[in-house]
């Protein structure tokens, strides 16, 4: 127990003071090892455990995803896909507020990070709605909010990871997020509809012609058969999820230099430098929490806190609500991918257990941690939307409030009804 102890107090002292999270998890892990002594504090031992995080061929779906999404983006499809909405449901009262809703689910679609498409719609949607009358703070907590479904539509950066450490298929978890995706814009699309009924506009502008429309529609349809093209792959067992990945850089290639004609050399190095930035950054976390689960578990940690939750094992549903409202509350001052690296570890005596699905309960896991994005103290989407959108913090925390509430909600009837990804799961999946 005093190995527990002393792994949280360097954890969170190391956060205090402002270390980043892949540094506090090495920091923390090594004052742990000290601690044990003997073959722990073997240097070999500790490096050998930094590779094991990352040396994985399913690890390899992440960058190759991120970069399809960097291409896609400088590739000149944020506009298509808004233009494509815009074309459905933008001329209906609020229908900017809609294309919004729905251009983050296509968006999500094809880049599976909700910082990213926060940054990419944000800089175009919310300056348009702020111009056609919308209140500027709730424009850009709207398009906050509506980017939380990026970690959920596959392809999915946090169900990689939650799939890596759990040993669970990506490829189910891709599949079985279909349908918490398809909720969570339904619930936007509602919420939007009461929290807009005071002061939503209607919009003024001319109806585009037939010919326009029609050069519109099949402008985004090239954008969005990416995604089909790897919902249809994985399912039919054509390519796994790592294939997958490359499928989409070669599409997101051809689309953006052949077809759209934007993507320049200048603008295909500049995909490229900032996704090998981002896949850094989750490959180094991967690895620091290798290190850091690795002391978790010769300091007997899981057993310890699987002992203490085992009176809920009976009761499954019981024992999911518990841990989802810790992560709930994690998400306040850790970011996602941080999150499930140390807690999925510690999570899986307990899920196998109580027999609950692993690929249930990481679809469930990933939303209740992706809701953290919107949160403050941390908040990463919040800070994001906070730039583009050119407002503080202190005004968008209040639009954000009803969708973060909804979305809490969708967290728990997932619980109290598995057959919502679990049915749908299974009519995808065949």
């Amino acid at each position: 127990m005093s190995l527990v102890i002393i792994f949280l107090i360097y954890l969170v002292i190391s956060i205090m003071l402002g270390l980043p999270i892949a540094f506090s998890l090495l920091f923390c892990a090594s004052a742990t090892a000290l601690h044990i002594g003997g073959t722990a504090t073997n240097p070999q031992i500790i490096a050998a455990q930094l590779m094991r995080g990352t040396d994985s061929v399913t690890m390899m779906a992440l960058p190759f995803f991120v970069i399809a999404g960097e291409l896609m983006n400088k590739g000149g499809l944020t506009k298509r896909i808004i233009d494509f909405c815009n074309i459905f449901v933008g001329r209906v009262r609020g229908g900017l507020g809609y294309v919004t809703i729905f251009a983050c689910l296509m968006f999500a679609s094809l880049v599976g990070s909700a910082v990213a498409s926060t940054a990419a719609l944000g800089a175009i949607l919310i300056p348009m709605m702020a111009n056609s009358g919308y209140n500027r703070a709730k424009a850009a907590g709207l398009v906050a909010s509506a980017n939380i479904v990026s970690p959920i539509m596959p392809p999915s950066i946090p169900m990689i990871v939650y799939g890596v450490s759990a040993g669970v298929s990506i490829k189910a978890l891709f599949l079985g997020g279909v349908a918490p995706a398809v909720y969570l814009t339904l619930i936007m699309c509602i919420t939007w509809f009461f929290v807009s009924r005071k002061d939503a506009v209607k919009t003024d502008a001319p109806k585009p012609t037939f010919k326009a429309t029609l050069k519109i529609f099949f402008n985004g349809l090239w954008a969005l058969l990416l995604p089909l093209i790897i919902l249809f792959g994985l399912r039919g067992g054509i390519f796994t999820a790592t294939e997958a990945g490359v499928v989409a850089v070669v599409y997101a290639f051809i689309i953006g230099v052949f077809v759209y004609r934007e993507l320049t050399l200048k603008l295909l190095f500049q995909a490229f430098i900032a996704a090998a930035k981002m896949s850094a950054v989750v490959m180094f976390l991967a690895a620091a929490a290798q290190v850091a689960a690795y002391m978790m578990t010769i300091s007997r940690m899981p057993q310890m806190i699987t002992q203490a939750l085992i009176v809920f094992t009976d009761k499954p549903m019981l024992l999911n609500v518990l841990l989802q409202v810790i992560i709930i509350l994690m998400g306040t001052c850790m970011d996602v991918v941080p999150t499930i690296l140390i807690m999925t570890p510690i999570m899986l005596p307990l899920l196998k257990a109580a027999h609950i699905d692993l690929v249930y309960f990481g679809i469930v896991f990933t939303l209740a941690n992706v809701l953290g994005l919107t949160s403050p103290p941390v908040g990463p989407v919040l800070n994001v939307a906070c730039a583009t959108g050119k407002v503080k913090m202190e005004e968008l925390i209040g639009p954000v409030i009803p969708y973060y509430i909804a979305q809490i909600i969708l967290v728990f009837l997932l619980i109290f009804f598995p057959q919502l990804i679990t049915v749908p799961l299974s009519w995808i999946n065949g």
